[in-house]
C-alpha cells in the first residue's frame, strides 16, 4: 500500500514538472527587448512614476505605489512562514523539566 503512494506521488511530481517545463517555451526569451515587460510596463514606470507619486525614486514609487498590494501579500508570507518556523521548532517542555 505504501509504495502505491510513492508511486502516485512520483508520478504527480514528474507530471507537475513536464507541464512547468512545457509553459516555459512560450515565455519570450531572456532579455528580449520585445517582450510585453520591456515594451510597456518598464517604460510606463520610467516616464510616470515620479509625476503620478511624487517620490523621486523610481523603485521605491513601484514598490510603495504600484505594486503595494504585491509587496503586502509577501510581508504577510514571510510573517506567516516566520511565526510558523517559530512553533514549529520551539522546545516544549515537560513539567519534569522545571523542576530544579
Amino acid at each position: 500500500m505504501r509504495n502505491w503512494f510513492k508511486l502516485i506521488s512520483m508520478a504527480a511530481v514528474i507530471i507537475t514538472g513536464a507541464l512547468l517545463i512545457y509553459g516555459t517555451h512560450d515565455m519570450p526569451a531572456w532579455g528580449d527587448p520585445d517582450s510585453p515587460a520591456n515594451s510597456h510596463v518598464s517604460p510606463r514606470y520610467i516616464t510616470e512614476a515620479t509625476k503620478k507619486t511624487a517620490t523621486p525614486n523610481i523603485v521605491s514609487a513601484v514598490l510603495a505605489d504600484y505594486r503595494s498590494y504585491d509587496t503586502l501579500g509577501e510581508s504577510a508570507v514571510i510573517f506567516t512562514a516566520s511565526i510558523s518556523c517559530f512553533f514549529l521548532l520551539r522546545r516544549i517542555r515537560n513539567k519534569e523539566d522545571h523542576n530544579d
